[in-house]
């Protein structure tokens, strides 16, 4: 992976290179493309540290463009960040199941922007607490490790999002503690961040798939929010 690079998949020039001027002066080098049969190409030669992606390109769609990337193992790692004119709830929805980290829509603001994919790198690359910097749950069969960002079940590593793993971190930090759709994203995002109810309730479906047999342990609490049921046990062993 190209150290600090953010590669852009935007067909508008003008776009493209405001976005490249405002990802540049925070200290990161950022390339452009305005193809997504291009730009799979080039992700598969130079895997960025992150791609801001616009859904309406000539060729390959940005939809298409996120579906491969998640779906190859050498590229579902790479963080996400879909801007596009297409702001209806559903297309957010879409780019949410299909592994997007986050969605920002169309016209933007350059701050708004660079701080939402501050934000992804932040929690793709955070220490976590080195008091808890690994939860033990379900009797050990779903592991936790902040540190390296893994999923462990039953042995095997789980590929998640880094939204999905902070929505799954912010319920094991107090497990029979009942959490809002509201402080949830507020924990993954940021206090200041608006987004709809409906992108957690994506999000938990997606990690309760991957949990499998495990999902009863994400409980919906009706009009409220989720938790994670108090038989799972947290432990966050030292270092």
């Amino acid at each position: 992976m190209t150290e600090s690079s953010i590669l852009i998949v935007e067909d508008e020039p003008d776009i493209a290179e405001l976005i490249r001027f405002h990802v540049s002066r925070e200290g990161y080098a950022a390339r452009a493309i305005g193809s997504g049969r291009l730009a799979l190409e080039e992700i598969d030669r130079r895997p960025p540290m992150l791609v801001i992606l616009d859904l309406m390109l000539p060729d390959v769609d940005g939809l298409e463009v996120c579906r491969q990337l998640k779906w190859k193992q050498q590229t579902r790692s790479i963080p996400i960040l879909i801007v596009s004119a297409k702001g209806e709830e559903s297309d957010i929805v879409t780019g949410l199941e299909l592994g997007a980290d986050d969605y920002v829509t169309k016209p933007f603001s350059p701050k708004v922007l660079v701080a939402r994919l501050k934000n992804i790198l932040r929690r793709q690359n955070e220490d976590g607490d080195p008091k808890s910097n690994r939860y033990v749950l379900a009797g050990g069969d779903l592991i936790l490790d902040v540190d390296r960002h893994h999923v462990t079940i039953r042995g095997d590593v789980v590929d998640f999002t880094p939204t999905e793993f902070g929505i799954l971190k912010c319920l094991a930090t107090r497990p029979g503690f009942v959490r809002t759709r509201d402080q949830i994203i507020a924990s993954v995002h940021g206090e200041h961040t608006v987004l709809s109810s409906r992108t957690v309730d994506v999000h938990v479906t997606t990690i309760r798939r991957k949990l499998g047999d495990l999902e009863a342990m994400i409980q919906t609490v009706r009009g409220v929010g989720y938790r994670l049921g108090t038989m799972f046990a947290k432990t966050a062993p030292s270092k």
